[in-house]
């Protein structure tokens, strides 16, 4: 491949929503990122409770809110509760997962993880890994915070958007 050829592929792919472009012949190795690629993205955490995504199709908001009736066995007590929650989360930002795939807090089991509840982040900064089709992803942090919860499970598979962690920003 020539470099010319080289420009006009990074200009095809400036315009897409491709985040990584491989190609491989057995006398040379092509990687293009964009900067689409593994993007964490943040926002402030919505009042609405969470619900698990795990293999679910996506699905249309119903057009006006509805309230579940109380099931007979089910506190009181605890439906306030997660609701107390929800209100404490509502200055939290989000890292959520930019793939699906399987969700690691460490490298390797050996090690530490790569951020606990507590620590203090950065941009750029490695949170966990995601591997997808055998390969291992670094997701790096947009924001600067304190970790305040990890929502997912090591070694646990995770979809696309999930959010994995929670974090207070730092003002």
């Amino acid at each position: 491949m020539e470099f010319d050829q080289i420009k006009e592929l990074i200009k095809l792919l400036q315009g897409t929503t491709v985040g990584e472009f491989k190609y491989e012949t057995t006398e040379m190795s092509l990687s293009i990122r964009t900067k689409d690629y593994q993007k964490v993205r943040t926002e402030v955490i919505s009042p609405a409770p969470m619900m698990p995504t795990m293999g679910a199709m996506p699905m249309a908001a119903p057009a006006a809110p509805t309230v579940a009736p109380q099931q007979e066995g089910a506190p009181a007590q605890e439906k306030s509760q997660d609701a107390g929650e929800l209100k404490d989360n509502v200055n939290y930002l989000e890292i959520k997962s930019p793939m699906v795939g399987t969700f690691y807090r460490s490298s390797s089991p050996e090690k530490p993880p790569f951020v606990k509840v507590g620590d203090v982040i950065g941009p750029d900064d490695t949170v966990c890994l995601i591997e997808a089709m055998k390969l291992f992803n670094e997701v790096k942090s947009e924001v600067t915070g304190r970790v305040v919860k990890v929502l997912a499970e090591d070694a646990s598979p995770v979809e696309y958007e999930q959010v994995l962690f929670l974090v207070e920003p730092l003002v």
